[in-house]
């Protein structure tokens, strides 16, 4: 039966989820359930993608990146693809109405990772970013609002914000993997040999804003959707602020975590915060 298969395929893609980011999976179980599988899925498509051009080293990747694509487009075309994470995403995007353009924008910045080291203007990196969390960020609002088109104009510019910030503390959390693994560096003109600390601050700065904006839109969300993104939210508030107080030459050096046990704080904190409607 296909609703058994759907189902499974679903389930495939809460279990990407749950292998790949505890903390992202934390705040998904604070999704109300009716919303929860499709965020589940969006996370396991582009999961998949982010792990093609930055893990499969032995493998020939531009080849997977545009086989995954390709299966893609076929499982819309077809309504269903053998691959779990292609045919719950596909009933995502039909669903929500997540438009193309999202879709493309996502998969232009991960191909960017097979040939592009660096991003040296600010409107490089912009187009990245945009690419790689703010159109992610846009296709978790088409959930969180049912697809509905005034809803989603009206928080648009601040899913983008809450996306960016995301993706911009990653950048900075792993800025020695990224250059001495996998040799980028993506803050323009910036790297492990010119980081110092007023660079990290006029960068903590800039993502402060960004939180900043995005709480906005945190606030406006529906019911289903606030104390997930806001769990998502505090978490990587936190995870800035330890990156705030690192002295920069140890973020060059070693990888900045929360601890579970800080993570289970954050989560009493942001559901004592949602309860009291203080957001």
């Amino acid at each position: 039966m296909k609703s058994l298969f759907d189902n499974v395929s679903f389930k495939c893609s809460k279990l990407i989820t749950k292998s790949y980011s505890t903390s992202f999976s934390l705040a998904v179980n604070m999704l109300a359930p009716s919303i929860r599988d499709g965020i589940y899925s969006i996370y396991g498509f582009v999961r998949f993608a982010d792990e093609i051009v930055d893990s499969f080293h032995d493998y020939d990747k531009e080849n997977l990146i545009n086989d995954f694509e390709k299966e893609y487009y076929k499982a819309m075309e077809m309504g269903i693809s053998l691959n779990p994470i292609l045919n719950s995403f596909q009933h995502t995007v039909k669903q929500y109405n997540i438009t193309d353009d999202l879709i493309q924008a996502f998969l232009k910045s991960m191909k960017q990772d097979l040939t592009k080291s660096a991003y040296s203007t600010q409107s490089e990196y912009e187009d990245y970013i945009y690419g790689s969390a703010d159109v992610v960020g846009l296709m978790c609002l088409k959930v969180f609002v049912s697809g509905k088109e005034q809803k989603y104009e009206q928080l648009k510019n601040e899913a983008m914000r809450l996306g960016s910030a995301f993706q911009k503390v990653n950048f900075l959390r792993d800025l020695k993997d990224d250059n001495l693994i996998l040799n980028r560096t993506y803050f323009p003109g910036i790297d492990l040999d010119s980081f110092d600390e007023n660079t990290k601050n006029a960068i903590i700065q800039e993502i402060e804003e960004d939180f900043k904006i995005a709480l906005q839109g945190i606030i406006k969300l529906p019911m289903e959707a606030k104390f997930g993104v806001y769990t998502a939210y505090v978490y990587y508030r936190k995870l800035l602020k330890k990156l705030k107080n690192t002295p920069y030459h140890k973020i060059g050096t070693s990888r900045i975590r929360v601890s579970n046990y800080t993570k289970a704080g954050l989560l009493a904190q942001s559901f004592v915060t949602y309860k009291l409607k203080l957001v």
